[in-house]
């Protein structure tokens, strides 16, 4: 959620919010990637055609919310391009239309519009992500006192003085000017944490739990759960520019987590740790350096990075680069509870390349156990509007 996006990336080995890269999705290590597709986009990749479309077993327990979701999607993909090379805005332009008016059986919307492609050999690796719910208060009281930060005024992007010309290449860098006049990095989260901040930015709310408050972040978004028993929800609003590191990988290679401790190698495991070892809790958070800005939201869930609200078994996160926004895809998976049809709605830091995704699981306790442990092989189908993959072979 850029938003939002996944939690098995902070384990990760390897975590959904408006910009691409906000929310690093987690991914637990147990299950190896596939190997990447040497290819920067969908289209510069081997393309072929899947399953006929009449044979996919779409039921319409699935792909009515999948309808649902892909009904938000249509006012953002008809007007914006796609990065993939797959789709052009006008290939959208049936599909929606007829998502706008259908009346029928849900699955058959999708057999009608839509016909698979395969992204080279189809080989997925998909993690989960979810929407936490912590303890919050919009005042500072006792019991309350991490702050959730607003956009700062001061983080901005150019480049740096020193930095020649020739390397100057796409978006500047983030970061702040300093006392002197020097474009620096911004703070990291170390130093956030120490109060770095402290009287400069706004502050929304306050968190009860720094730990709880950490997964938050990598999500991207969640649940503040206020003292009066309401609900606030924030989103993703912006980053300090600093590195992301998924602390399970040194937590494992210090022998932390994992064989031989008591703590397995999942989130579970890694909060566990974390809760246990408070003397190091902030020394082994701090390695990740990356700060999450947030904006108080009021939709009915959680933005992904096509600004539009992602739901609970229907959205996921994908590399845009490979999969056009707003297509659906079909997973079969390992883990038999992430299989049938998702709609790509969302983004994150760790979702790269082809055939790579992060399941939406919406939020509660099923939510974040199924996000935490969700690591998982298979296979994906794209599916794209009729006539696609003739056209790009023409």
């Amino acid at each position: 959620m850029h938003r939002l996006a996944g939690l098995v990336a902070a384990i990760s080995l390897a975590g959904c919010t408006a910009i691409p890269d906000a929310r690093p999705p987690l991914d637990s290590g147990a299950v190896d990637q596939p190997e990447p597709i040497p290819a920067d986009t969908a289209l510069a990749a081997t393309l072929s055609a899947g399953p006929p479309i009449e044979t996919m077993p779409f039921a319409d327990w699935d792909a009515s919310p999948a309808l649902a979701a892909f009904k938000r999607s249509c006012d953002k993909i008809l007007f914006r391009d796609d990065v993939s090379g797959l789709t052009r805005r006008v290939d959208w332009q049936a599909p929606c239309g007829a998502a706008a008016n259908w009346s029928g059986n849900a699955a058959d919307f999708f057999r009608a519009q839509f016909e698979t492609v395969v992204v080279g050999d189809g080989d997925a690796f998909a993690t989960g992500y979810y929407e936490p719910e912590i303890l919050g208060s919009r005042v500072k009281a006792p019991g309350y006192e991490v702050p959730v930060y607003a956009y700062p005024d001061d983080l901005e992007r150019a480049w740096p003085a020193d930095m020649p010309e020739a390397e100057r290449t796409g978006r500047p860098p983030l970061g702040r000017y300093d006392e002197n006049g020097d474009f620096v990095q911004y703070f990291e989260r170390s130093e956030i944490v120490a109060g770095a901040l402290d009287g400069k930015v706004p502050v929304i709310a306050w968190a009860a739990d720094p730990v709880e408050f950490f997964f938050l972040q990598i999500q991207g978004s969640g649940l503040l759960r206020l003292p009066d028993g309401g609900v606030m929800r924030i989103g993703y609003a912006g980053q300090n520019g600093r590195e992301y590191v998924a602390i399970g990988r040194p937590m494992r290679e210090q022998g932390l987590i994992g064989d031989g401790t008591d703590y397995p190698t999942s989130m579970q495991g890694l909060i566990g740790w974390l809760r246990d070892n408070p003397e190091r809790a902030d020394d082994i958070m701090n390695l990740n350096k990356s700060w999450i800005f947030f904006r108080e939201l009021d939709t009915e869930g959680p933005l992904g990075s096509l600004e539009v609200p992602v739901f609970r078994q229907d959205s996921v996160a994908v590399d845009p680069k490979f999969v056009p926004y707003g297509a659906p895809v079909w997973l079969d998976m390992e883990a038999d509870v992430a299989d049938g049809l998702w709609i790509a709605q969302d983004t994150g830091g760790a979702i790269k390349g082809a055939n790579r995704f992060d399941t939406f699981w919406g939020n509660g306790a099923d939510a974040r156990e199924i996000a935490g442990g969700m690591s998982s092989g298979g296979k994906a189908y794209l599916l794209l509007p009729k006539g696609t993959l003739a056209r790009l072979k023409q």
